[in-house]
């Protein structure tokens, strides 16, 4: 039961990070403008007559308002006159955006939807690993780690809003993401029943050291270069795709040098692996999740951003990591083959 709750956690981190990459994708970011509630309610409005002054309305407080293309928050429970006092609301301190979009809204609230099933699931996770602490302190422990992980990365999700995008917070809120996906595919592996059976070279195990950490910088790097095409669309607007990699910077560039490195490394890896025949098919994914990723990469640049292919890119390099990192504890796990004399 604690392995199939550590499947669950896995899976609702991966479709939170797949929320995430279609709320950058469709430039939902700010949505929601305060946190962890979305215009001060629990369920967000859907239209704009909603965060709009209303006469003879009973506020509750915290819900929010624009005025005059600013956010204003209820300073305590009202119910409001025929005309706006200003002497109910207080100006929100956060930031200064004040857009409502209610599909951008709506995108935003199911991506903290998720991530709250998510963090659900990893604490559920936890509590049944309570069964586990006389076997294996371990799992236990790191259990709970993911659960303060979870909460500190819920709380990057809110200084990203609160700093209106900034983009080193949002390369370090997906890093971590990548870190919990780690942390529960090591629980997931140490929780196994049995052995693999499996052996392993350390030529083998070094090599795919370097191949996870050179996947780790290609997805930092692609985390930046996403941020010069976030640049380009407020420059130049959502329906001008061809203009948002006319003129790349030097992070691109880099990014899609670095990714031949990796294919090769990671072809590399293949043939030794064949040689030894020892994680044949974890191995074959590694190669299939790269050419995924170097097509989505291509039709980006060459075809003006295809519908998806945005999400699709950061998502199958959020795979690649994970299967990565689960064939590292096989192989760190795994006896050293023994060559015969």
């Amino acid at each position: 039961m604690y392995r199939n709750w550590v499947k669950i956690s896995l899976i609702l981190v991966y479709l939170v990070i797949v929320a995430g990459a279609v709320v950058r994708m469709t430039g939902s970011g700010m949505g929601c403008p305060d946190w962890p509630k979305c215009f001060g309610y629990y369920i967000p409005p859907s239209e704009v007559s909603e965060i709009k002054f209303q006469p003879n309305r009973a506020y509750k407080e915290g819900q929010v308002i624009i005025v005059d293309e600013t956010l204003q928050v209820a300073a305590s429970d009202f119910t409001s006159a025929e005309n706006y006092n200003p002497n109910n609301w207080e100006s929100y301190q956060k930031h200064d955006y004040a857009i409502f979009n209610p599909t951008h809204t709506w995108v935003e609230y199911i991506n903290r939807l998720v991530g709250a099933l998510a963090g659900i699931a990893v604490l559920i996770m936890a509590i049944l690993s309570f069964k586990k602490f006389r076997k294996s302190k371990r799992i236990t422990i790191l259990s709970w780690l993911s659960v303060l992980m979870m909460g500190f990365q819920a709380w990057l999700g809110a200084t990203v809003v609160y700093s209106v995008l900034a983009p080193a917070k949002i390369t370090i809120h997906m890093v971590m993401a990548l870190v919990i996906v780690a942390v529960l595919l090591y629980l997931l592996y140490i929780s196994r029943e049995h052995a693999s059976g499996k052996f392993k070279t350390i030529t083998f195990q070094n090599l795919l050291i370097f191949a996870v950490i050179l996947t780790l910088i290609q997805v930092v790097m692609g985390t930046q270069v996403r941020q010069f095409v976030d640049e380009q669309v407020r420059n130049f607007g959502y329906n001008t795709e061809e203009l948002w990699l006319a003129d790349p910077n030097l992070t691109f560039y880099i990014h899609r040098s670095f990714s031949i490195i990796v294919l090769l490394l990671n072809v590399f890896l293949w043939w030794k692996n064949r040689q030894n025949n020892l994680f044949q098919s974890r191995v074959n994914w590694v190669i299939v999740f790269i050419l995924l990723e170097v097509a989505t990469g291509v039709a980006m640049y060459n075809f003006d951003f295809p519908f998806l292919s945005q999400p699709l890119h950061l998502v199958i390099a959020s795979l690649l990591f994970g299967v990565q990192i689960y064939l590292l504890m096989e192989t760190i796990y795994a006896p050293e083959k023994i060559k015969k004399t």
